[in-house]
């Protein structure tokens, strides 16, 4: 099972450490907030306390900051599903694996989540973010096979359409990043199993 706090790559909206990383932890504030289409450079030079020449320094384009910020954001989460496709669980147990490890990757990538779920239509028109395409594929299929392999072993219901299932369970968990904050008495690991029962089980009582 994958667990919090495993994420190796920096998340930004901690504090930066230089000014290329101050660039990219404003931009990517004012990304997730505004969208990437409304944001400008000078609003981003505004907030860094720049000129808007001196971002092209560090940056050659408003694009290339997108892709620092949600370059990462992909690579972890196509690794932590790599995990756990690859292990031995049975349905029930990956699903809850699936879903903490989607929100392990959201808790460390906050902003990139925003902009990706924003954004990523938009982002996808362009042909340096043809990536973001495969990446949709790679994460879509790690979650109907889970879901599959629930329905054919008779884990999962088999009347519902595992697609659909997806992207209302997708949705629910990457979205929590606008209002849920992990606490001591509700840690990421238990807000991860209270999802997977809520999606498996509903609201009525066992």
């Amino acid at each position: 099972m994958m667990r919090p706090g495993q994420s190796t790559v920096k998340d930004m909206s901690r504090e930066p450490a230089d000014r290329h990383d101050q660039i990219l932890a404003i931009a990517a504030d004012l990304f997730a907030r505004k969208g990437v289409a409304a944001t400008t450079v000078r609003e981003i030079a505004d907030e860094v306390g720049i000129l808007s020449g001196s971002l092209y320094h560090h940056f050659d384009s408003k694009e290339s900051m997108v892709d620092e910020i949600l370059a990462p954001y992909l690579n972890d989460l196509r690794e932590a599903y790599k995990v756990v496709r690859s292990s031995s669980a049975e349905p029930r147990s990956k699903l809850r694996d699936l879903v903490a490890a989607s929100l392990q990757v959201v808790e460390a990538h906050p902003h990139a989540t925003e902009i990706y779920q924003s954004d990523v239509n938009y982002l996808s028109q362009f042909e340096r973010f043809g990536y973001l395409t495969a990446a949709a594929g790679e994460v879509r299929k790690a979650w109907l096979e889970v879901i599959g392999d629930g329905v054919a072993q008779g884990v999962f219901r088999s009347d519902l359409e595992p697609r659909i299932v997806y992207r209302l369970m997708r949705d629910a968990i990457w979205l929590s990043v606008r209002w849920f904050r992990p606490t001591p008495d509700r840690p990421l690991g238990r807000f991860a199993e209270e999802c997977t029962s809520l999606f498996l089980d509903g609201l009525a009582p066992g």
